[in-house]
């Protein structure tokens, strides 16, 4: 009996940690659609008299700015085809892992991870949910 891998010619799936392989335009399209739900979310919730978190997105850069003066940053990193996050509790990297992106060190879901800081800096529970589109 062999060791070794069948070679069916179709190409193996990734692994649940193993990132999922994206051209560059399928990332730029995939981490656009992020910052546009992000700020649809900010959008609706300054609509319904929720909260007024300010945005300035500059390219892949969406900066969230708190009535408190507080920040958290979401950027695009193209060249590692990851997302970043930057809030009070440190830096995280996402990437994109069978449709979900995943932190690479904690393994927390990027929106779940999202709606945790900016409930904690808005001081009321607030989700952010990705896109359906």
């Amino acid at each position: 009996m062999s060791n070794s891998p069948s070679h069916s010619g179709a190409p193996a799936a990734p692994s649940p940690s193993q990132p999922t392989a994206l051209t560059d335009s399928e990332f730029h399209a995939r981490s656009d659609g992020v910052l546009s739900a992000i700020e649809a979310a900010l959008d609706r919730w300054l609509q319904c008299d929720e909260i007024d978190i300010d945005t300035h997105r500059t390219g892949g850069l969406l900066e969230l700015v708190f009535p408190s003066g507080s920040k958290i940053v979401v950027n695009t990193q193209p060249p590692l085809h990851e997302l970043w996050l930057a809030a009070r509790t440190g830096g995280y990297h996402f990437r994109l892992v069978d449709g979900r992106w995943i932190d690479s060190r904690g393994g927390g879901e990027f929106f779940a991870m999202l709606s945790q800081e900016i409930s904690a800096q808005a001081g009321r529970p607030l989700e952010i949910a990705p896109s359906r589109a």
